[in-house]
């Protein structure tokens, strides 16, 4: 999770060749594909319980879309243009500890003002509409009965 997904965001973004970038891009996208497999079986990556590899992973997925898509240029997909990884990125923002403690509009003036880009007139992206993280998701499937 480290190496491939968070850390893979910043290896793209910061790659120094157009080599180290397509690299680091290939293992990130080639370790969400895997991911979006496994958690079309289950609710979490590992199973039915939250673990700290879901916390992780969370991070990640709540700055994808508002940041590093554009930012750290990872625009193969958006995180929405995974079905499964995408309601489990909600399913998580709507769990007690994770949606009352992300602030979308941080993130984004963080890394689209900060000195993550290069952004000389300090224009602040409108979209993307974050309010979808609300909008219902499919995770309760796996619910055991």
């Amino acid at each position: 999770m480290f190496h491939d997904v968070n850390n893979g965001v910043y290896k793209a973004g910061f790659a120094k060749s157009q080599a180290a970038y397509e690299s680091a891009y290939e293992t990130l996208f080639a370790r969400l594909d895997d991911l979006e497999e496994r958690l079309s079986h289950q609710r979490y990556l590992f199973g039915d319980h939250i673990t700290d590899a879901d916390v992780r992973f969370y991070v990640t997925l709540a700055r994808f879309d508002v940041a590093y898509y554009s930012v750290f240029k990872t625009n193969r997909n958006r995180i929405i243009d995974f079905p499964n990884i995408w309601n489990y990125a909600k399913d998580l923002y709507q769990t007690a500890g994770f949606g009352d403690t992300t602030d979308f509009e941080s993130i984004k003036k963080g890394y689209q003002l900060g000195s993550h880009s290069q952004n000389p007139n300090q224009i602040l992206a409108k979209g993307p509409d974050t309010s979808i993280w609300l909008e219902p998701h499919d995770r309760t499937r796996f619910l055991t009965k």
